[in-house]
């Protein structure tokens, strides 16, 4: 700094000091309380919790939510192209650091199947199947060999370097108060995003469902390689995924749904397929005798802290932006959803900091990135849950299978948790439904819709997303560049003040134009609104008259504007939204 930089800043401090109050200058006791209490929501409700009337409504819906996570755990860990086991740290660790800084009571966060393909497609980018194929050595006829453990250690890395970027960023917006960012997700943005993320969750589950293999493509136009190039055949294991998608798509669902009244908690379809599952492969010897792919070995106990590989940070920024910003959106519109109906709050900049520090965090303990699951957040505010301890018994139960009884799942079929897969889908799948009710509503609001899920499918989830923001804001910009403008009239016996061209009662007053002009003035629309006024009061009719009157004074005949021969127009133009008047 230069000194007469340094002297003002000197003295304007010194001012601000000298003149502000001294309860402003110190930082006092109940600040320290105010801002623990905001960065520990635990603080504000623990406390107060009534044991009596929550408590048994929690345990309920902890352990039904538990029932769910376990087995999401397991297959959302395919989708992100690592061992089944880091799901389950997945859905243990985060869900008991939100248990401490989070603001929603109603929301299940863990493993989610659009964050998890984002994530999965990253990982497979960064350590594809043929970085970890080993040749055969002085040219002999062996086939190259796969290090599978190789390659998933790698996936591994590559999935916790961008959990903890993800979870650095959500936090630092969060402290920045960038809570706000949230409304430039439109819901017809989000709904379109996830419904082609669901496709593309379909399409990297076939080789499961149908027991084939298929080629990998990254990048855009994948979706539609990989469908292109899939063999048709359907080997043994489609009559396994038939047999779980309808048992627990149909049955379960028809069950619940009929005896929702009678039953104290949901049928956990989920956990009945993955018992019956995992049973019958492991009376059968399905993995030995028939070589099904099962889940395999899920070690025992809970792995201890490991700093994550940041040489890997460079290359997995931009990405790291895409998840952070499409798990948080996620998270908050479920939880304003939740909020609303049960008549609480939820703080958006809160939202940011909790998810931040369960993904930054829990990332030492090898998990991968999260958000909120609409199935499980469903199961456990229909059940009863209260609070977050809901949550918080759910992923004890997890634990619980972590530390004692994983074993028991590792003849578990992956056919069967990709029927879970695509079966916690179906609700994504019916937001086609979106596309009449926005044609009906606003053709603007299904125009980005569309643009996302087309985006999305054709481009990939992470330039899908960047397209879908971008035409959102053009979207923006068109909207206030070609808003509504109006002439108004007089509602008679009311104070009512509407369109002539659309309400035949509306008269305008003799004299007096009322200008509308539904949108703030500034340089992008400017002459636009000069346009709009010209037409809409015509003033340049007006204009044109008068030009002929003092054409014809000036040639010495008679003025007929001075004998009232052109009407007198006095227009009113309302400036509620005019920011700024230059001279």
């Amino acid at each position: 700094f230069t000194l007469p930089v340094y002297t003002h800043i000197t003295s304007v401090f010194l001012h601000w000091y000298v003149t502000s109050p001294l309860k402003l200058r110190w930082c006092s006791s109940k600040k320290a309380k105010a801002a623990a209490l905001s960065f520990l929501p635990i603080l504000t409700w623990l406390p107060s919790y009534p044991v009596k009337q929550y408590l048994f409504s929690d345990v309920v819906s902890g352990l039904s939510t538990g029932v769910v996570q376990l087995p999401q755990g397991l297959a959302y860990a395919m989708l992100a192209a690592v061992p089944p086991v880091y799901g389950l740290y997945s859905s243990f660790y985060p869900v008991l650091l939100y248990t401490f800084f989070g603001t929603s009571r109603h929301i299940s966060v863990g493993t989610f199947a659009v964050i998890s393909l984002m994530i999965g497609s990253v990982a497979v980018r960064e350590a594809p199947d043929s970085m970890f194929t080993i040749l055969p050595a002085n040219g002999s006829n062996m086939s190259a060999v796969l290090d599978v453990e190789a390659r998933d250690a790698r996936r591994v890395q590559v999935a916790v370097v961008l959990t903890t970027l993800v979870g650095i960023i959500q936090f630092v917006l969060g402290l920045l108060r960038f809570g706000f960012v949230a409304i430039y997700l439109t819901e017809p943005l989000v709904r379109g995003f996830t419904t082609a993320a669901s496709v593309h969750v379909v399409i990297s589950q076939l080789k499961y469902l149908l027991g084939v293999k298929t080629q990998r493509f990254s990048g855009p136009l994948s979706a539609i390689y990989v469908s292109w190039n899939s063999p048709i055949l359907l080997p043994f294991f489609f009559l396994v995924w038939f047999c779980c998608l309808f048992g627990n798509g149909k049955k379960f669902n028809y069950l619940n749904e009929r005896f929702k009244k009678k039953l104290p908690i949901p049928i956990p379809g989920e956990i009945i397929v993955v018992i019956v599952s995992t049973s019958v492969s492991y009376g059968m010897s399905l993995a030995d005798d028939y070589h099904v792919d099962v889940v395999g070995k899920i070690p025992t106990g809970l792995l201890p802290p490991t700093a994550p590989e940041f040489s890997l940070l460079p290359s997995l920024v931009t990405d790291s932006f895409a998840v952070a910003i499409v798990g948080f959106s996620m998270g908050i519109s479920l939880a304003k959803t939740f909020a609303l109906k049960h008549s609480y709050s939820v703080d958006g900049n809160q939202e940011l900091i909790a998810l931040g520090l369960c993904n930054f965090i829990s990332s030492f303990f090898q998990t991968f990135a999260i958000t909120c699951s609409m199935s499980r957040s469903l199961v456990q505010e229909s059940t009863g849950g209260k609070t977050q301890i809901a949550g918080l018994l759910g992923s004890l139960m997890v634990l619980l299978v972590v530390v004692a009884i994983g074993f028991v799942f590792q003849p578990l079929p992956q056919t069967a948790l990709a029927a879970i897969i695509m079966v916690n889908l179906l609700g994504m799948f019916k937001q086609f439904r979106d596309i009449p009710t926005l044609w009906r509503n606003s053709k603007i609001e299904l125009a980005i819709w569309l643009v996302a899920f087309v985006a999305s499918v054709l481009l990939g989830l992470d330039y899908g997303l960047l397209a879908a923001i971008a035409f959102a804001i053009l979207t923006v910009i068109y909207r206030t560049q070609s808003p509504e403008s109006a002439i108004l009239g007089h509602v008679p016996g009311t104070g009512l003040y509407c369109d002539v061209d659309e309400y035949e009662e509306a008269a305008e007053y003799e004299g007096i134009k009322i200008f509308h002009y539904n949108s703030s003035i500034y340089f992008a629309n400017s002459d636009l609104y000069v346009n709009a006024l010209k037409e809409k009061v015509t003033c340049h009719t007006i204009l044109q008259s008068r030009r002929r009157c003092v054409r014809s004074m000036s040639m010495n005949l008679l003025p007929q504007c001075m004998l009232g021969g052109f009407p007198t127009h006095l227009p009113c133009v309302n400036c509620n939204h005019v920011c700024h008047l230059s001279q």
